[in-house]
């Protein structure tokens, strides 16, 4: 006789505002389906968010919010992990797999001013203003447009950082347009930064469901109620420009999948330097059903452009 399925499922998430209510979006959509589906949360603490007053990129970047909760899965203390896409290395953990991919929120940058100053744009911003943000992405990209702006290191969570731009400690922020919108802030946008200004991270706006490679039963539940077939093969494409890049929050690298009018999949791409004194793009097109190779071309792109000795710059 086959087994029973399942009936209590252990979620395994960071702690923040942001972490949690992707959390419990996932835990909603579970016990939609299965209204008798018993679904918990095990918050943890990760290294990303004890260590707060060093950039990313000098210790290890965004996987730093990942391994603790990689962990609670391969030792079975949890049966699902949920992360924002963009956090998660290019390549998993062994014994580790995608589950689910959901749709996109939207994946712009957002900038930030507070509401006693008169500016709403990068362009409006005075000469010299203070702008924060913890990503050497976004960095590059403001500074190749505005070289006069003074960069400042920005840690925290939404709130967090959102009360630093309040108490004065900046002129503007920017953060994910995402996040914002599913924390209730999307009144705080001054900007929805154009695409051509400032390309996201990869896999911006998307969030990820993890399982054990060989928990198929959980991978099957999951799969029936968040996974984007469409999304995920946007996410392939950007994510595999990333790992032939060997990405990492050193480098300031971008990329964007979409769908043009004829269906097939276009990727932006780009690498540059953290002070935007160069920045290389490129952009390819083809079959949703390559969305790696899309990646992968996009890459090789770059690289024949000299994007390898930007990587190497930015990490020696």
């Amino acid at each position: 006789m086959a087994a029973l399925p399942r009936k209590r499922l252990v979620i395994a998430t960071r702690g923040s505002a942001l972490a949690l209510w992707q959390a419990e979006h996932v835990k909603a959509r579970l016990v939609a389906k299965e209204p008798d589906l018993e679904v918990e949360l095990l918050t943890l603490k990760t290294q990303g968010d004890l260590i707060l007053d060093v950039p990313l990129s000098q210790v290890g970047g965004k996987a730093l919010f990942v391994k603790e909760i990689e962990q609670a899965l391969l030792d079975g203390r949890a049966h699902i992990a949920v992360h924002s896409m963009k956090d998660v290395p290019a390549e998993l953990a062994p014994g580790l797999m995608l589950a689910a991919t959901s749709t996109r929120e939207v994946p712009n940058d957002a900038l930030c001013v507070a509401a006693a100053n008169p500016w709403r744009t990068i362009d409006d911003l005075p000469q010299g203003a203070r702008v924060g943000t913890s990503s050497l992405r976004r960095q590059c990209q403001l500074l190749a447009r505005r070289p006069d702006l003074v960069v400042r290191m920005l840690r925290g969570n939404v709130p967090t950082r959102l009360r630093k731009l309040d108490e004065g400690e900046h002129d503007a922020i920017i953060l994910a347009a995402a996040g914002l919108t599913r924390l209730g802030h999307a009144d705080r946008i001054t900007q929805l930064i154009p695409l051509d200004v400032s390309l996201p991270a990869v896999a911006q706006g998307v969030l990820g469901v993890e399982t054990r490679g060989d928990d198929e039963e959980t991978h099957a539940r999951v799969a029936a109620v968040m996974h984007d077939v469409d999304e995920a093969r946007r996410v392939a494409a950007e994510r595999s420009f990333l790992a032939r890049m060997g990405g990492s929050c050193q480098t300031p690298l971008a990329a964007h999948a979409r769908y043009d009018d004829d269906n097939a999949l276009v990727l932006d791409a780009l690498c540059g330097m953290p002070d935007g004194t160069r920045i290389l793009r490129a952009q390819e097109r083809g079959a949703p059903a390559d969305a790696e190779g899309l990646g992968l071309a996009a890459a090789d792109a770059l690289l024949a452009k000299g994007a390898d000795a930007i990587v190497a710059a930015c990490t020696r």
